[in-house]
């Protein structure tokens, strides 16, 4: 049974991962490999346009976005590029209401939102608010990624206490 667990957890991240891939295509950010996995590569295989790798631990998946470019579109481009992972996953979640699939999109969506450095809201975060100021600052940039880690897992935290 926890191969099952496993393997849709994969497929969960992996769609994910789709999510950002097509909205990257749809603003036409290049986004020249999607991976799936994390340590030694087993397989990889060029499909249109990037190249997919698999790799041997099954515990997060990325997309590698050209940064620099999806850095010159538009706000709203910007936050539909990087928040396109968790309305996959919202939408996965909601055609698959009641089952283990469902769950796991939505608790991948909801922890893709959290302000954790490197998540999909952190992400946001720092768009908006280089947008906001119309520059950079390492101050407030420091100031964000500690702040939204501390809420973060004060916010965690605190689910746990209250139904573990």
């Amino acid at each position: 049974m926890l191969i099952v667990y496993v393997l849709l957890f994969a497929l969960t991240m992996l769609i994910h991962e789709l999510g950002h891939l097509a909205a990257a295509r749809i603003c036409r950010v290049p986004a020249p490999e999607l991976g799936l996995g994390w340590g030694p590569k087993l397989f990889e295989t060029k499909a249109p346009g990037f190249t997919f790798k698999l790799h041997l631990l099954p515990v997060g998946a990325y997309v590698r976005l050209d940064m620099r470019e999806l850095q010159t579109r538009q706000l709203g481009q910007q936050v539909f590029v990087l928040l396109a992972g968790v309305l996959v996953n919202l939408a996965a979640a909601l055609a698959t209401q009641g089952t283990w699939f469902s769950l796991m999109n939505y608790l991948l969506a909801a922890t893709n939102l959290l302000p954790l450095y490197q998540q999909d809201g952190w992400k946001c975060g720092m768009v908006m608010l280089r947008a906001l100021l119309e520059r950079r600052s390492a101050l407030v940039e420091w100031t964000f990624t500690i702040a939204g880690g501390v809420v973060s897992c004060t916010a965690v935290a605190s689910l746990a206490f209250k139904y573990f």
